[in-house]
């Protein structure tokens, strides 16, 4: 009945850090419980103590938790078939995690019976009930999840219905069918949960159950699988944040919410808490130490990113027109994309966005202007920082904080001798020219190196700035090593992030450019002001000359002009 809850239960402390690759500590995962808590999540599934000394010692200092919303479940298996209940490690470990909720999985599959357990068909239903008794003698409240019961049932229905009897007359108060292998397609699964329900339904002074779902994700439908369980009278609905768990991974609790949420009458979380449903995925992903997936429904930094001109320019007039909630509902943005394919409402609309106002900048000429370096290689949605420069560096009144006047970079490999860079750069500033150089541990991170040695004789302020990320994309790579290259580096102060980009068919030359664009991004956002330093060496008193586009001009030979004299290298 529409009327009834839907109860999520959350089991990304348990079975998320299946994922390969996810680590947690204890402090990581007593976080991710507060902050599931805070939310308003109604179960938390903490681990597995039977298995492992990091959930137990969970379970220990989780008792010291006041969880306001969510009640803790303790999750383990059925005794083995060699133990009474009362001698089983296992079993005696989840009650000594002294949760409210203990959840036991049973196998409901012959062929994990026979051939994974070694038992006889009575022997499991012997296993599932003694093991619901024991915790419900202990006063918890049980969730037997059915394991592998969608493909049990394909292959012994009355079997796989048999186990959940015996939960059930065993004091089990809510039956969870697991898709485990996560292939049951959703016509399959729905006709295997209304004939499940009804078997049981049928039973003569049975008790009153709630049903579970738990769908893994190889198939694609994790999701759609269990909003279809939910419209076929499924109450109780596992999974993770983020879908995270092993091989491809959980039902992913982020969609669900939102999905149940906005799409039907059902109120899943506390009224106000949806608004926090992104802060609350991007929070576990920085905990578990991944990457959030971008283009991940309703949470994702894409998700709501319009990069197509007519989108651009129709989502300008009516925001639903491309977008089927409102993204603020669930905490999230609309974006325009700056890209080849966006128009002048995707520049304009961005720049808006980013705090530029365009005065004096057409956007239509700066729109054309993308379309033409994105034609050479370079990509502005990638790289945002990047595009405030292109709209900066249009406006009145702009003047750099510094030229870089030109660049050496030297690679050496002598037999004997490890790999050493070093790289010479000078860079113009306020009438001055400081030439220098830099060793480092290749050739980018050399001139990296000698620009920001350079500058910081000028602008303090660049010592806090740090690359964090270098990538490179070949552009076109049947060129093979003369191939345009792309480069797009992130940069820190500590306080913000920012993505620079270059583009040329020189590795070296692309480097330079996201380089140079970082740095000047680096001064102009932090507001930093020229201030020479004492220890500043051997400049001129004059900049070369130019060309009038910012590059030095030639002389009669056809080379730059030279520096003064006095100009030495400072090492």
């Amino acid at each position: 009945m529409s009327d009834q809850p839907i109860l999520l239960y959350d089991t990304t402390l348990r079975d998320g850090t299946q994922r390969e690759g996810l680590i947690v500590s204890l402090a990581d995962k007593l976080k991710i419980a507060r902050r599931l808590d805070e939310f308003g999540m109604p179960y938390i599934e903490g681990g597995w103590p039977g298995s492992n000394p990091k959930d137990v010692d969970f379970f220990a200092a989780a008792r010291s938790i006041t969880f306001r919303s969510a009640k803790l479940a303790a999750f383990g298996s059925t005794r083995h078939r060699l133990n009474k209940p009362e001698d089983d490690p296992n079993l005696r470990a989840l009650v000594e995690a002294e949760t409210p909720v203990v959840t036991i999985f049973g196998k409901s599959w012959l062929l994990h019976v026979t051939e994974v357990l070694g038992a006889t068909p009575d022997e499991n239903l012997a296993m599932v009930g003694d093991s619901v008794a024991f915790a419900r003698a202990a006063g918890r409240e049980v969730v037997y999840d059915a394991e592998h019961y969608f493909d049990g049932y394909k292959a012994d229905a009355e079997y796989a219905i048999a186990t959940l009897r015996a939960a059930r007359a065993a004091g089990a108060t809510t039956l969870t069918l697991c898709d485990t292998n996560g292939g049951t397609l959703t016509d399959e699964l729905i006709s295997i949960i209304d004939a499940s329900r009804a078997g049981l339904d049928a039973d003569p002074d049975s008790d009153e159950i709630v049903w579970g779902i738990h769908v893994h994700n190889d198939a694609e439908l994790a999701v759609a699988n269990s909003l279809a369980a939910v419209q076929h009278g499924i109450r109780h609905v596992q999974g993770t944040v983020n879908g995270y768990g092993e091989r491809c991974g959980n039902a992913n609790l982020v969609s669900i919410l939102a999905n149940l949420s906005l799409k039907t009458d059902r109120q899943v979380v506390p009224s106000g808490r949806l608004a926090d449903l992104t802060e609350l995925s991007r929070y576990v992903a920085e905990i578990v130490n991944i990457t959030p997936d971008d283009h991940q429904p309703y949470v994702g930094r894409s998700a709501f990113a319009h990069k197509g001109g007519v989108h651009g320019a129709a989502m300008l007039k009516v925001d639903r027109s491309y977008q089927h909630v409102d993204p603020g509902i669930v905490g999230n943005v609309s974006r325009l994309v700056v890209s080849e394919l966006g128009g002048r409402a995707n520049t304009q609309r961005r720049a808006e966005q980013l705090g530029h106002a365009l005065e004096g900048v057409d956007p239509r000429e700066l729109s054309l202007l993308i379309k033409r370096l994105e034609a050479d290689g370079l990509a502005f949605e990638g790289a945002e920082a990047s595009f405030e420069l292109l709209v900066r560096r249009h406006q009145t009144g702009y003047a750099p904080p510094f030229r870089l006047v030109d660049f050496t970079v030297l690679v050496e490999a002598r037999e004997g001798t490890e790999l050493r860079a070093e790289a010479t750069v000078k860079v113009a500033v306020d009438g001055e020219v400081l030439h220098t150089a830099a060793d480092g541990n290749g050739p980018v991170n050399a001139l990296d190196s000698a620009l920001r040695k350079a500058l910081r004789a000028f602008y303090p302020g660049l010592d806090a700035v740090h690359l964090v990320d270098y990538k490179v994309r070949i552009l076109d790579g049947e060129s093979a090593t003369a191939a345009r290259t792309r480069v797009i580096i992130d940069s820190s102060d500590g306080v913000r992030e920012w993505s620079t980009m270059g583009s040329d068919t020189n590795i070296i030359a692309a480097s330079c450019a996201a380089l140079t664009d970082s740095i000047e991004y680096a001064i102009w956002k932090t507001g930093a002001e020229l201030r020479r330093r004492d220890e500043r060496h051997f400049t001129t008193s004059h900049a070369p000359a130019t060309n009038g586009n910012g590059s030095p001009a030639a002389t009669s030979a056809g080379q730059p002009s030279s520096p003064s004299k006095s100009d030495e290298e400072v090492a």
